[in-house]
Parts: structure tokens; C-alpha cells; sequence
């Protein structure tokens, strides 16, 4: 999926845009027991309450695409006879109102789903997409169709206590404390089913949606899709720094570093300054030309490309956003931590002096000690 195709679908996600007759759901506590079931119809209920709900599944759908929305790829075996894909086939074609098909849903969740000592709720929602036809100048003709998407959403959304506040009480002309209800959060994670792939039914793709990119909560992705879980956004940083820093070892210099993040840092702006639909991603051969660019030996460079290899799996694409922090350049030593603007890394030189390593860093004007302006004075002693 694309980014243009993921809006197109978010968009839907109003009261007015929809096709989603009814909202169903299984509320969950800490020790896997259902305290209860949401059937209701979407129609019926108060525009607040179907607007939150609407927006409880739109949020299941955000984020970035490979980042927090993960692709999931079913093999042909799986599509052609396998259960988990055949409960995802038959909560769509049933439109989510066969109750005993959304029951097994609910078991394969709570029998696996770790979500620590919160209660939570699993939001379940269909939707029939008239998919409007785009003409030759790709401009979308809202009057013709060829396609109807019939897709399913689910999001699981922890449910947590209120707090403690004053309350007004009419009756006794008093204020007291007054517990909220318990709320539910946004979704912690989630899926679409089928993928929206050029804008028509993948039934070999699936879009999981995670809120912390770190966290894709791998015990789900097994029980639901029973596919190997994609490496989290921390895991492909993990393994392109080891993957970088086993190749090089010594040659793993700082000027090499900084060229690598502004190399980087600079391919993640111009895509989205394009506007690119197509989330970014970088071959380790063109991983390999930047190294090449930062003066680092062939040896190296395929040695790097095989370590990729080695922890990545072939065809390996990787996202430059998901392994370097493109906001922020940070240096440590063991006792102590400098964070530079990115843009300005440049500045940073390193020395050895006397024998011993040193971080040289220009400061000119504007220098502050906690908060405080401080003059950099020459050492009268020299």
C-alpha cells in the first residue's frame, strides 16, 4: 500500500464517508476474561459516541508506512488453505455478522495477546468501499466504479481508569470526589484486512498497525497471520548498526558516521518534500555507494552488504527513517552526552591531543551552562 492509497481509506472514517452499519467489539480484562460484547448499530448511536468509535478505528490506520504500519505477506499455501486466513475471509464475507466466527476471532486474540495487566477492547468494523474510477488524467471520477473494496478493521484499544477529580453534585449543592468511568485509549495495535493495493483487494497482504514501532507485539502477528513478525523499527536500527560497526570495525570512523546520517538524513527530506507515495527504502548496494562516497575501502563495503545480508535476509530493502534518528545527532562518552542539531554534525571534529582522544566542537557565541551565558575566556596561564 501506499501512502496516498492508506489517505484514501482514512478519509472514510466519518460519519457521512462510511459504510460501516454496525461497530462490534470484546471487552477483555487482565485475565483474559470477557467482561462483555459491543454489538451496536452505527446509525443509532449518538453522533459523539459513533464519531469516537470512528475515530478509535481511523487511528488504527495511522502513522507512518514501515514504520507503524507494517505489511504482512501471506504465502500462496496460506491464501489457498490455512485456518488463520480463513478466518480473516470469513469475518469479511460474513460483513463481521456471524457470531460465531467473531467468537473464534475474539478466543485467538485473548488465548495470545499480551497486554500486561491492562483491560482492553478489540474494535471490530466493516466497510464496502465504492472505489471511484481514476481517468487518464488521473483525476478521480466520482460517478463511475469499478471496484468495491469490502475490507475489515481492527484495532485493540487498552482500557484504563480515570482520575480522581472533584465532581459537582447538584443534589448537595456540593463538590466531592468523583471517579471518571474507565476510558478506552487509543488502539495499541491493530489491522486492515484485505491490503488496499493499487486501489483493489490484496487477499495476500494484510496492514498491521502498531502504535510504538519498537513494540509490534509479535505474539498477535503469530496467532492472527501465523507469519514471521517483521523486525520492529528498533530491531532494523539494532541490526544496521551492528551490521555497520561489525564490517567496518576500525574504519567505523566519526567522519564516516556523519556522512552516513547526512546522507540519509538528506535522502528522507527530498522524499518528502516529492511527496512520493512509496515509503523510502535503500538497497544494501546503495547503502554501499554512501560508504564508498565517506571514503570507506571495497573490503569494507562488501562486507557490510553481506553483514546486512546475514541479519536482514535476502532482498533486503532498508528505511532510512526506521535506522537513523533523522531529527537529532548524539555523541556519548562515558561521562558525558552532546546532542547537535543534524544539519550542523559537520562541526564536530575529532582530535588526539597529548595522547588522548578529544571531541573539538566550535563555540564561538552563545554558549550556556544550564540555561545560564557563559564567556569562554583565554586560559591566562598560557
Amino acid at each position: 500500500m501506499t501512502q496516498k492509497e492508506l489517505g484514501e481509506l482514512r478519509r472514510r472514517f466519518r460519519p457521512d464517508k462510511n459504510a460501516i452499519s454496525r461497530i462490534y467489539g470484546c471487552y477483555v480484562n487482565s485475565n483474559k476474561e470477557v467482561i462483555s460484547y459491543l454489538d451496536e448499530s452505527l446509525g443509532r448511536l449518538a453522533q459523539e459516541e459513533g464519531e469516537k468509535y470512528l475515530s478509535l478505528l481511523k487511528k488504527g490506520l495511522s502513522g507512518a508506512l514501515g514504520r507503524n504500519l507494517i505489511d504482512i505477506v501471506f504465502s500462496t499455501q496460506q491464501v489457498a488453505d490455512s485456518d488463520e486466513h480463513r478466518l480473516l475471509r470469513s469475518l469479511r464475507d460474513s460483513h463481521l455478522k456471524d457470531a460465531d466466527v467473531r467468537e473464534r476471532f475474539y478466543q485467538t486474540v485473548i488465548q495470545s495477546l499480551d497486554m500486561g495487566e491492562s483491560n482492553y477492547l478489540i474494535l471490530l468494523a466493516h466497510d464496502a468501499y465504492d472505489v471511484p474510477r481514476k481517468g487518464k488524467d488521473n483525476e478521480v471520477q466520482a460517478d463511475a466504479s469499478d471496484e468495491v473494496f469490502s475490507y475489515i478493521v481492527c484495532c485493540v484499544c487498552p482500557v484504563k481508569d480515570g482520575k480522581l477529580e472533584l465532581g459537582y453534585f447538584s443534589g448537595d449543592n456540593e463538590f466531592h470526589s468523583n471517579l471518571a468511568k474507565q476510558i478506552v485509549a487509543p488502539p495499541e495495535l491493530g489491522f486492515l484486512f484485505p491490503a488496499f493495493d493499487d486501489r483493489a483487494a490484496n487477499i495476500y497482504n494484510a496492514l498491521f498497525y502498531a502504535r510504538k514501532p519498537e513494540e509490534l507485539h509479535h505474539e498477535f502477528i503469530d496467532a492472527v497471520f501465523h507469519t514471521e513478525a517483521p523486525m520492529s523499527a528498533a530491531e532494523q536500527k539494532e541490526a544496521f548498526q551492528a551490521a555497520l560497526t561489525g564490517a567496518l570495525e576500525r574504519a567505523c570512523s566519526m567522519e564516516v558516521v556523519q556522512t552516513v546520517h547526512e546522507r540519509l538524513r538528506e535522502q528522507i527530506e527530498q522524499h518528502k518534500e516529492s511527496k512520493d507515495p512509496e515509503p523510502l527504502v535503500l538497497s544494501p548496494r546503495e547503502m554501499g555507494e554512501i560508504l564508498r562516497d565517506s571514503g570507506v575501502d571495497e573490503a569494507h563495503v562488501n562486507a557490510f552488504r553481506e553483514q546486512c545480508e546475514e541479519r536482514f535476509g535476502g532482498n533486503v530493502a532498508l528505511n532510512p527513517e526506521n535506522i537513523i534518528d533523522a531529527r537529532r545527532f548524539e555523541i556519548k562518552t562515558p561521562d558525558a552526552a552532546v546532542s547537535i542539531v543534524p544539519e550542523h554534525s559537520y562541526l564536530v571534529e575529532t582530535r588526539i591531543i597529548d595522547g588522548r582522544k578529544y571531541l573539538l566542537l566550535p563555540a564561538d557565541e552563545g554558549v550556556e551552562v544550564n540555561g545560564l551565558p557563559v564567556e569562554i575566556v583565554p586560559d591566562s596561564g598560557k
